[in-house]
């Protein structure tokens, strides 16, 4: 597992800006979506208004060949709430969409993908894994995967407050356990900060034995 840092993630979304993928990149650190989630929105699943997402269909590949499928378990078809910013960002790329169906001569369907390549057609998963990887790499992280993007939202969720159950129930985890055991690292190196704020709060304590001795010896 490898996490970014916030910093790290402006460098790389900095560095995938002029790619293709930018609009791919962009939403998966801003859900956490697996990523044959992302390639299976459609924009029915979109609502924009609401700020939602619901993941109803998955692309895998397999012998070459992409597959629509539906999702494995209960709780990987869910919905998810979208932060403004993502919601703003995908309703101008919705516009841009839109442009470019009506230059090839098509409208913009409920049924269409929202990530696509200019035809229309699936982004294949190899290819965006593997270019992925090469703009990760000239934004200088070595190893940093795509599923990487979802730990990233993970542990900035965790770092910002946010619940346990609200994130495991966003990454679409069977429990609240498993979410908490798979980012324990990030939940301990918490504990400082979570003594730095206690601290702030809480009164010092009674300094010398002769002052607590004389709270706990009784007058008569």
């Amino acid at each position: 597992m490898r996490t970014l840092t916030l910093r790290e993630v402006q460098i790389l979304l900095g560095n995938a800006a002029s790619s293709h993928y930018y609009p791919i990149i962009y939403t998966a650190i801003n859900t956490g979506l697996r990523q044959a989630e992302l390639p299976g929105l459609r924009w029915r699943d979109i609502d924009l208004d609401l700020r939602s997402i619901s993941v109803r269909q998955v692309l895998y590949k397999a012998h070459g060949v992409c597959e629509f499928k539906e999702p494995k378990t209960e709780h990987s078809r869910r919905c998810i709430s979208m932060t403004a910013k993502l919601a703003d960002y995908l309703s101008e790329y919705k516009g841009e969409k839109e442009s470019l169906s009506l230059h090839l001569g098509r409208l913009l369907k409920p049924d269409d993908l929202v990530f696509s390549n200019a035809e229309g057609e699936p982004i294949d998963p190899y290819s965006l894994s593997h270019d992925f990887a090469k703009i990760a790499k000239r934004a200088g992280f070595e190893n940093v995967r795509f599923h990487d993007l979802r730990h990233t939202f993970a542990s900035l969720m965790l770092l910002r407050g946010a619940k346990p159950k609200v994130i495991s129930e966003a990454l679409g985890h069977a429990s609240v356990a498993f979410t908490l055991d798979a980012y324990s690292h990030i939940i301990e190196g918490m504990q400082s900060e979570a003594m730095a704020l206690l601290d702030e709060i809480l009164p010092a304590g009674v300094k010398g034995l002769a002052g607590i001795n004389a709270k706990l010896t009784p007058s008569f």
